[in-house]
């Protein structure tokens, strides 16, 4: 369990306006982002943030940087594949499990996908 405002991150700000934002932790020789938000895209706004964690990540010497999204998430996975992330698991059922804790998390999301899976990715710094 993360807090945002409790990890470091960095935004994209043009115009005096935030495009997105990425949150991360490293611990234990591993990078986790955290959250990726973005607010306009094909910018280069959310690659350009990653570039930023990873190279963090590099500098704490960590070994990999990961992230964890849902299944219905078809872009998401799409993007992180197109920067250079393998998909190394899927976690079947783990939403439909933590929806048992936190009711408010969807049945279904994008393109009427349901929501039941997470899907790992990780970048390889070593």
């Amino acid at each position: 369990m993360h807090k945002l405002a409790e990890l470091p991150g960095y935004c994209a700000v043009l115009d005096g306006k935030v495009h997105a934002a990425i949150y991360y932790c490293c611990r234990g020789g591993e990078c986790e982002i955290v959250s990726l938000d973005s607010n306009t895209e094909n910018i280069g706004a959310g690659s350009r943030l990653i570039e930023l964690v990873v190279k963090e990540a590099a500098r704490a010497r960590c070994t990999r940087v990961w992230l964890i999204t849902s299944n219905d998430n078809s872009k998401a996975i799409r993007f992180y594949q197109k920067r250079g992330f393998d998909l190394i698991a899927v976690h079947r059922e783990a939403i439909t499990e933590a929806r048992k804790l936190k009711p408010s998390i969807p049945l279904t999301g994008y393109d009427g996908i349901p929501v039941r899976h997470e899907v790992e990715f990780e970048y390889r710094l070593d």
